[in-house]
């Protein structure tokens, strides 16, 4: 059983397999009958079909695209051209389609010109194709261009042929040919001649065209004679304009490449163009007010153009003084050279000095060196000076004498040694006679006694009298102690402010605490 329906696979496989290489056969059978590359046959109907025999070439634009199979008569006394399209892009006759037959060569050989479609503007839809003759007609299956869409134009040599004879009789010969031939054929004789020649055939359609706008033509026969009665008084600068025109053109025509070039590139062009005239219109808009208030500074500018002769007269003259006294300068300027060449040299060699000082500011500006510097003195002063509510004192005195300088030998009255304390009254007078009375004041006198170890009351006693009233000291005894009473700081007409001086203390710590405290 098991093989029996093995064999039955194998046997409806290969039936399969047939039926899919058949089909395969028919669709490549079919793709090279019509369609895509393959037979598409015209049939077209012409008046006339003299001197077009099989085989002559079938053209579009100059351009082989198929071969005439056959030329038979109609029943309807016409002829019958059927050709083959061979180019596949061409096989694709529409209803507007046309044919006429042409001489190929000198010696009357023919071929047809078709043009499978008219020009039309880019978007219109295109009219339907060729109907096919139905089945049971003559060329059934084949594509009917009917006699409308055809011409055969009369030869040359026919017309050549007939001006042989005189002309009475090639006129009778007329005559009687066509009235033979035509007899109660008019309608026919006017299609025979409108079909004969294509160019009668547009004027028809042009002429129709026309009719249809008499009015506008009307119209605009008018409006043309109001328009070149203007250009009646300029005709020979008009007819200039076309002779112009013509030597435009032949200059023209030397260079048709790079106008072919141009017409190219021009609806790039173009398309670039749009947005540039867009930035245009906006600057356009934003210098409107520009030149508006231009308008207004015009008659400005116009004296300013009047007056700039004068001023050119007058820049002249100073030009002419420049002139001259570069002449003098030039020198100078010339001798000037070797200070500019030393300069530059110094310039060179006081280089690192200069970078050395401005690190060194730079570097007192971020380390806050210049603001210590000036906390410096500021403390320094605020350190040897006081500062109550009357106003600074002074708590230092600076004494310049020849005993300041540095000497290797002792000077006379000059000594650095320092002497033993003595205790006895005696003693510390003595010492402290050593002061100056002209340059020492009064509280300084008494503060080196102190010092000394003289006691504030032999201090007092040494050097009496009141600092407020005595000005520099006198010596020990050099007049009696002044009235301590409280007067206005400055004079009695300084204000109202009095200073006081506290009471001393017993001890010499007391007498500087309130030296040193300001009191």
């Amino acid at each position: 059983m098991r093989t029996q329906s093995s064999g039955r696979r194998r046997v409806a496989t290969g039936i399969a397999g047939v039926g899919v290489l058949a089909c395969l056969v028919i669709v490549l059978l079919a793709l090279s009958a019509g369609g895509g590359g393959g037979t598409y046959t015209v049939r077209a109907i012409f008046d006339d079909a003299a001197n077009i025999i099989p085989g002559e070439n079938v053209k579009i634009d100059g351009v082989k695209v198929g071969t005439v199979t056959s030329v038979a008569p109609t029943p309807q006394e016409k002829a019958a051209v059927v050709f083959n399209i061979e180019t596949p892009g061409f096989q694709d006759f529409r209803a507007d389609a046309s044919c006429t037959i042409r001489p190929q060569a000198l010696l009357g050989e023919k071929f047809v010109d078709c043009l499978p479609t008219q020009p039309r503007v880019e978007g219109t839809p295109l009219p339907p194709p060729l109907k096919t003759i139905p089945p049971g007609q003559e060329g059934a299956g084949d594509k009917l261009l009917p006699v409308e869409n055809t011409s055969s134009p009369v030869d040359p040599d026919l017309v050549n042929d007939i001006s042989r004879l005189p002309e009475r009789e090639r006129f009778t010969i007329i005559l009687n040919e066509l009235g033979v031939g035509l007899a109660g054929r008019g309608s026919d004789l006017k299609a025979v001649i409108r079909r004969a020649n294509p160019a009668l055939r547009e004027l028809d359609k042009v002429l129709a065209i026309l009719a249809g706008e008499n009015r506008v033509l009307a119209q605009l026969a008018v409006d043309s004679d109001k328009a070149l009665a203007p250009l009646a008084g300029v005709r020979k600068e008009f007819a200039e304009y076309f002779a112009q025109s013509n030597t435009v053109a032949q200059a023209s025509a030397r260079h048709l490449s790079a106008l072919e070039r141009n017409l190219i590139l021009f609806p790039p062009f173009l398309r670039q163009l749009g947005p540039a005239l867009e930035r245009l219109a906006r600057l356009a808009d934003q210098t409107t007010p520009v030149f508006t208030d231009l308008g207004i500074a015009a008659p400005s500018i116009n004296q300013a153009f009047t007056q700039l002769p004068a001023f050119s007269s007058s820049s002249s003259a100073y030009f002419t003084s420049l002139g001259k006294n570069a002449k003098t300068t030039g020198p100078a300027l010339v001798a000037f050279q070797p200070l500019l060449t030393r300069l530059g040299a110094l310039g060179a060699a006081a280089k690192p000095f200069a970078g050395n000082f401005s690190s060194l500011l730079t570097s007192l500006r971020s380390s806050g060196g210049l603001e210590r510097i000036l906390d410096f003195i500021f403390l320094g002063a605020g350190s040897a000076n006081g500062y109550d509510s009357l106003g600074h004192f002074l708590r230092t005195e600076g004494l310049a004498t020849i005993c300041e300088t540095y000497a290797l030998t002792p000077a006379s009255g000059c000594s650095a040694k320092l002497e033993a304390s003595a205790t006895s009254t005696a003693g510390s007078t003595a010492r402290a006679s050593s002061v100056s009375p002209g340059t020492t004041s009064l509280v300084m006198a008494r503060t080196m006694a102190v010092l000394k170890g003289a006691t504030p009351a032999q201090a007092r006693a040494m050097y009496p009298g009141s600092e407020t009233t005595t000005g520099a000291l006198s010596g020990p005894g050099a007049g009696a102690e002044a009235n301590a009473t409280a007067q206005p700081v400055g004079g009695a007409s300084a204000g109202t402010t009095y200073y006081t001086p506290s009471a001393e203390a017993s001890s010499a710590d007391g007498m500087l605490l309130n030296y040193l405290l300001g009191n």
